[in-house]
């Protein structure tokens, strides 16, 4: 290739700028067509330019080669190939500018052009604008032109179709008027279809009022045709003879009856037929001819359900004995509606939404039949049912009757969220507010009877007061006998509680005597208060009652929590608004009366009552039963202000002022419990103290001073402390485990203990001042104390108390060690 041999071949195979050489050295000529020829080598360049720079002559030859080199001919050949390509690129560079040049004023040019284009086309967007413009007013003035003459032309066929209605009324008018007859309007009746009985319906309306106008004595007479009368003074005439006149009133009202009952006679045949069509037409001639009054009501008059549901109205209830029983058990769980009621709401339920859809496609006026037959259903099948669940539960008990009140509504607001949820008329969009409005109305008004004024709570006091007082009666008998006729002062103070007592019971007994009270609600309460029949509540003196009948039960007050729990949620569901407080309020009372009162009250003070007596008491141990009574009591109380607190209080909550009453009548209550509670465990510390004492008061003076005899014997250490010191060891070892049991583990706990304690601790100072000690009668004081330290150190006392044990184990030592280390001791 050119590029990779420097023979003379190579050369001859470039253009002809290269050839042509003389014998004479001279510079090679080349030009600007030379560099741009695409196959220009660099190479191949220089190797031409030193080839022309050497003489043929000097080429080759062996004489040649000894020869030393020239360097001259090459650089006068280089220097001029250097100043020939500098006068090119001078060639260059004009031409370059003048490129450059012609560059900027072509894109002058076209700039300029641009500029003028531009300047034509927004002239031909103005000018297309304005003509636009032009178009349109000329087009809009062509609409309104147009429009004008389509309601030109719609009045005048009004006009028209009136003088013809007109001339047809007319025409009708003269007939009947004259000849008696209404020939064209059942002409029209018999031919014109749908729109023919709409229209002879709208002439028939229209003739009445004619008639009204033109023929009022026909309006006026009542039975027969009216008595003609001639002259001023009212003479009747006798020579005038008037033409025959006709009773237009009789003839038009027995065509539009006759036109009504055909109309209704096609509106049931097509309904049998499932004509939609023709329903609706007939629908639409009867609203126009009065106001569909008659189609509507032969519609939900007719109505299947209706008539089955009449036949069925002294339908007995459903449900089995022990529903009903359950019903009106207060601890079982309600049995939910009454079938029959259940039954009748499913049926409601899919009737109106199926009918609903036939409404629909059958009466252009939908919604109005909708109302008529949702007022039907629910004034008629509903209420009737209704009423007849709730007489039926109001003879087995009140509990019957308000669960019964519950679950109905319940159910039942809950067919109308169905109801509203299909949406009926409008289905599958939301329902109408027209219809919602009346389904609430027609919801509300179902229980108006039964929420009227204070009705309902009333029912609820009266209920919980029949169930608290049946639970409490033997409670109340078992208490009213222990307490006899005050002897003292402080007795006579107590006698307000027997009282309540004694209120409460009388209260009870009236009311299962009452001819108003069902006999299964009788039943029920003797079954809550444990007796057999109503006579033995009578005949109180021979009601059997047992300790544990006047004794506290946490389960009785859990049973009256719930009971109140009930109906408290009941109220809130059934009668929730702005009467809650004070509903609350009475509730509340109830429950302060019955648990707090009677209840709670009544077994303190009995407890109290036995503990006071026993402080007296110095023959035999104190009697400490009534201890165990404290835990269910404090339990209760506990419970009672949870329940207050957690569930009464809030509800009043809006009611500033009966929230206020009901919270210091709370507070008054339990801080009464409270002062019992303490009185009882006062009075339990000086029971026990007093005994401790009486047992302490039996410490033989010989037992810390026995003789010499008596301690030389064998067996007289093996007594580990005085028997004394054992009875009182065993007696308040009992009493430990016992309040245990009473009062629950904590600071109330242990704040007894140390009281007690403390007492105790007084007691043994006073009790060894009194003894003269000897050296052995101070080891068994020693072993006395030690006792007495392991019995306080077994009620966990704490660490306030061990100060004092620490100097009951040091008065020990002191009747031991000598006299001469008394001092130190001290």
């Amino acid at each position: 290739m050119p590029g990779t041999t420097s023979s003379p071949s190579s050369v001859s195979r470039q253009p002809s700028v290269y050839s042509g050489r003389s014998v004479f050295h001279h510079a090679s000529t080349f030009s600007l067509e030379t560099f741009s020829n695409r196959d220009f080598i660099v190479k191949d360049f220089v190797e031409t330019l030193s080839e022309s720079a050497v003489p043929p002559n000097r080429r080759s030859g062996p004489a040649n080669q000894a020869n030393a080199f020239d360097p001259k001919p090459f650089i006068r050949t280089f220097e001029h190939a250097l100043s020939r390509m500098a006068e090119l690129s001078g060639d260059l560079e004009h031409r370059e500018n003048e490129l450059s040049a012609a560059v900027r004023r072509a894109e002058a040019q076209h700039a300029s052009t641009l500029q003028s284009a531009d300047q034509k086309l927004e002239q031909i967007r103005q000018s297309f604008n304005g003509l636009d413009v032009s178009w349109k007013g000329e087009n809009l003035d062509s609409v309104n032109s147009v429009v004008k003459i389509g309601q030109r032309l719609e009045e005048l066929d009004r006009q028209r179709t009136r003088a013809e209605d007109a001339r047809f009324l007319i025409q009708c008018w003269m007939e009947v008027s004259q000849r008696g007859e209404l020939f064209l309007l059942e002409d029209l009746r018999r031919q014109g279809g749908g729109d023919g009985k709409v229209r002879c319906a709208s002439l028939a309306r229209q003739l009445i009022k004619i008639s009204q106008s033109l023929d009022p004595e026909s309006w006026k007479q009542v039975n027969g045709p009216s008595k003609q009368v001639n002259g001023v003074n009212g003479a009747h005439g006798t020579g005038n003879h008037r033409p025959r006149r006709h009773d237009t009133r009789e003839l038009l009202e027995k065509f539009s009856e006759t036109l009504e009952k055909d109309l209704l006679r096609s509106f049931d045949e097509f309904y049998r037929k499932e004509n939609f069509d023709g329903m609706q037409d007939c629908a639409r001639v009867l609203y126009d001819f009065n106001g569909g009054a008659s189609v509507i009501g032969a519609f939900v008059n007719q109505h299947q359900f209706f008539i089955d549901r009449s036949q069925l109205i002294t339908e007995e209830l459903g449900g089995d004995t022990e529903a009903w029983e359950r019903l009106a058990d207060p601890d079982a769980e309600p049995p939910g509606i009454e079938p029959s009621l259940q039954s009748l709401i499913d049926e409601v339920k899919i009737v109106v939404q199926e009918e609903s859809s036939i409404i629909k496609r059958a009466f252009p006026y939908a919604e109005q039949v909708m109302v008529k037959f949702l007022q039907r259903i629910f004034q008629q099948s509903i209420q009737q049912k209704l009423e007849t669940v709730l007489e039926k539960a109001n003879t087995i008990s009140s509990l019957a009757f308000l669960r019964s009140l519950q679950a109905a509504r319940s159910a039942l607001s809950a067919l109308i969220d169905d109801l509203k949820m299909h949406g009926l008329t409008e289905s599958p969009e939301p329902i109408s507010p027209q219809i919602t409005l009346v389904l609430d109305q027609q919801f509300d008004d179902l229980f108006v009877p039964y929420f009227a004024g204070s009705s309902y709570i009333e029912r609820e006091k009266r209920n919980l007061e029949e169930l608290y007082s049946s639970l409490l009666f033997k409670f109340t008998i078992f208490h009213s006998r222990r307490r006899k006729a005050p002897t003292t002062f402080m007795k006579s103070l107590a006698k307000s509680g027997s009282e309540m007592l004694a209120s409460a019971r009388d209260a009870y007994v009236e009311r299962l005597d009452s001819s108003d009270l069902a006999p299964a609600q009788k039943a029920m309460l003797l079954r809550v208060a444990g007796l057999k029949d109503a006579e033995n509540a009578k005949a109180q003196t021979e009601i059997e009652v047992s300790d544990e009948d006047g004794i506290l039960s946490t389960a009785n007050a859990k049973r009256m929590l719930k009971w109140l729990a009930e109906a408290i949620g009941r109220g809130l569901e059934l009668n929730g608004g702005n009467e809650t407080a004070k509903d609350v309020f009475a509730l509340h009372q109830i429950l302060i009366t019955n648990m707090g009162e009677i209840y709670l009250e009544t077994a303190l003070d009995a407890a109290n009552d036995v503990a006071a007596s026993q402080e007296s008491v110095t023959k035999n141990e104190p009697d400490l039963s009534y201890i165990p009574t404290l835990n269910p009591a404090i339990t209760i109380m506990h419970l009672l202000s949870t329940f207050i607190h957690t569930v009464l209080l809030p509800l009043a909550a809006p009611n500033i002022s009966i929230r206020k009453t009901m919270s210091r009548s709370t507070t008054q209550t339990l801080d009464s419990l409270e002062s019992k509670v303490n009185n009882i465990m006062q009075h339990s510390i000086d029971v026990i103290l007093n005994w401790t004492s009486k047992l302490l008061s039996a410490q033989k003076k010989t037992d810390f001073r026995p003789r010499d005899d008596i301690t030389s014997g064998a067996n007289y250490l093996e007594f580990l402390q005085t028997p004394t010191c054992q009875s009182v060891y065993n007696f308040l070892s009992r009493l430990h485990p016992l309040f245990l049991t009473a009062i629950t583990p904590g600071q109330n706990l242990t704040s007894f203990f140390l009281e007690l304690a403390l007492g105790f601790r007084g007691l043994l100072f006073q009790h060894f001042q009194k003894f003269q000690v000897n050296a052995a009668g101070g080891i068994m004081v020693t072993k006395d104390l030690t006792k007495y330290i392991e019995l306080l150190r077994s009620w966990e006392l704490g660490e306030e108390f061990e100060t004092s044990m620490e100097a009951l184990t040091e008065i020990g030592h002191l009747f031991i060690v000598g006299p001469e280390a008394l001092r130190e001791r001290v």
